[in-house]
């Protein structure tokens, strides 16, 4: 009534007079019997008032990281891991299996990228300084879990018991390859293991995720289940985080309520870009707030943190059916592939101070000694071991027969159609009539 009666007195009243008053009126409807403390919108939001305007950042200071174990191997006082996480700790078999794992990764990378040097394989891509990150992560999954991986991720695939010798014929791509020779080196996939065929191009795995992991959730609910049987784990950088993709497959994630785990990996580097370079935002967990999601950053050269904290992450996208967001904290210590020279955006000093001082195998054998469960000798045995594994298995990949030139039209639809097969006829027929110019059948 009031605001009314204020109305009607400005309308006809002159400009200066209409100032006055509005003035005296506003004044007046101030009281704080008057001023709600908080505003209803749209989406059912309430929203707090405040009568100072600022401009600022939401989180001003860094979202911590979670860590177990310091550099050194010993456990930090006060740590206090998920009764899992403290099993893993304590149990030496589950232990040295993950250790083991991260040396097997560490191996296959030293030959392969040997390999692509001298020309036997056309690319390849380490894991240096992430392997924690892979096994970690791995281990805390439920093996039916489907994942979307980027292609920094063998570590997760291997713990699932994808072999040496699957890894090798990918990268060869020969008759025996998951992909049949139809893929670049490193993009492995495999059906059995729930592993999606990698793609080159950035992040367009993380609203596939999302899509996934919403359709496990409707099968749920179409099944009357209270809970999702698996969920999508979605891995990619922090470069892939600055990709286009990435806003909306989270958007759609959040909104949805999608049972879907995203595992941004933070190694510093977007190729060649730092992530100074990149963002001013505190990495990448703080954008989980803006989608409403919940988030956990974790020290990613820390085996036994990334373990509990991904293990807590999924429970929470079970119990809740929302998804989440994890970040690991690590460094690559690699180039970023076969076809980057590192040390042209980095100093080798800063590579070689974070393999020195900060290395997840050297942390994790730190821990597996304090404990009594290894040994040089023990040290010395498995990487011999495995070395000797990897070579056999890129000897027998490099002298397979490269795949049919007719399965080239397979897996493309689950029955060929009309115009595919056309197009495989005339190719066979070409192919027939010019042997001498499209050897083929050898290796």
């Amino acid at each position: 009534m009031l605001r009314k009666a204020i109305s009607s007195c400005v309308a006809g009243s002159s400009a200066p007079a209409r100032r006055a008053l509005l003035r005296r009126g506003l004044a007046a409807s101030a009281s704080p019997s008057d001023s709600p403390a908080e505003g209803h919108y749209p989406g059912e939001q309430t929203v707090p008032f405040v009568e100072t305007p600022t401009v600022q950042i939401q989180h001003p200071h860094p979202i911590p990281a979670y860590r177990i174990m310091d550099n050194d191997g010993s456990i930090r006082a006060g740590a206090q891991p998920a009764a899992d996480g403290i099993d893993k700790l304590r149990d030496e078999e589950a232990a040295v299996s993950m250790y083991a794992t991260m040396v097997r990764l560490q191996a296959m990378d030293q030959v392969f990228y040997d390999a692509q040097r001298q020309g036997r394989i056309s690319f390849y891509m380490t894991s240096g300084g992430e392997e924690a990150v892979h096994i970690g992560s791995a281990a805390a999954l439920n093996p039916a879990d489907m994942i979307f991986a980027q292609y920094r991720e063998p570590g997760v695939l291997m713990w699932r018991g994808f072999s040496l010798q699957q890894f090798a014929d990918q990268c060869f791509g020969n008759c025996d390859a998951s992909e049949k020779g139809r893929q670049m080196p490193v993009h492995y996939g495999s059906a059995e293991l729930n592993f999606q065929t990698i793609s080159s191009p950035l992040a367009t795995q993380i609203p596939q995720a999302s899509g996934a992991a919403y359709a496990y959730k409707l099968a749920a609910q179409q099944a009357g289940k209270a809970e999702v049987d698996r969920i999508a784990v979605c891995y990619f950088g922090d470069g892939a985080a600055s990709e286009g993709d990435f806003h909306p497959a989270l958007n759609m994630a959040a909104t949805l309520e999608a049972p879907v785990l995203f595992f941004c990996r933070n190694n510093g580097f977007a190729i060649s870009t730092p992530i100074a370079d990149q963002f001013r935002g505190d990495g990448i967990a703080s954008r989980a707030s803006g989608y409403g999601m919940a988030s956990i950053r974790v020290d990613g050269n820390d085996l036994f943190a990334v373990y509990d904290a991904t293990r807590r992450a999924r429970e929470y996208i079970v119990r809740e059916g929302k998804p989440c967001l994890v970040e690991s904290m690590a460094y690559r210590q690699g180039h970023h592939s076969t076809s980057d020279d590192s040390t042209r955006y980095r100093e080798i000093d800063e590579i070689k101070h974070w393999k020195e001082n900060d290395d997840p195998l050297l942390r994790t054998r730190a821990y597996l000694e304090a404990q009594g469960w290894w040994s040089q000798a023990k040290e010395e045995k498995l990487r011999e071991v495995e070395r000797a594994n990897v070579l056999v298995a890129l000897e027998k990949a490099e002298h397979k027969d490269k795949p049919a030139l007719d399965t080239m039209f397979e897996d493309v639809y689950k029955v060929m159609p009309t115009h595919l097969a056309r197009q495989q006829a005339e190719m066979l027929a070409h192919v027939a009539k010019y042997p001498d110019q499209y050897p083929v059948g050898g290796h």
